[in-house]
């Protein structure tokens, strides 16, 4: 494997485990999903992003909704980060989120 690609998984799947709501372990198949996510050419930075997005939402609810169960798979942010791909919102946006993040998030 290239050093490139190593790289890069290493990178999303380190964002992953400190993503709140996952349960800050990667398996096999994570690995090979973001060889994938490699391949088909999608920035760290997208992954980070919708990491964030998925993360805010599911912490800002409604307070009598059950809590959700951890997240067990990277395959989980597929959907947010084709959606993160579509938007078409400023870096602020994310930063913003990334900032109510750590607000409402005890650390790890």
């Amino acid at each position: 494997m290239e050093d490139g690609q190593e790289e890069y998984i290493r990178q999303v799947l380190g964002a992953y485990r400190k993503t709140p709501g996952t349960m800050g372990m990667a398996r096999r198949a994570d690995r090979v999903l973001a060889a994938q996510l490699y391949q088909r050419g999608i920035s760290v930075s997208v992954i980070e992003n919708a990491f964030v997005l998925a993360a805010t939402r599911r912490l800002i609810r409604p307070a009598d909704t059950p809590p959700l169960g951890s997240i067990r798979s990277l395959a989980y942010f597929l959907p947010v980060i084709e959606e993160v791909l579509d938007m078409r919102v400023s870096p602020e946006y994310f930063q913003y989120l990334r900032h109510k993040l750590e607000r409402i998030t005890p650390s790890r």
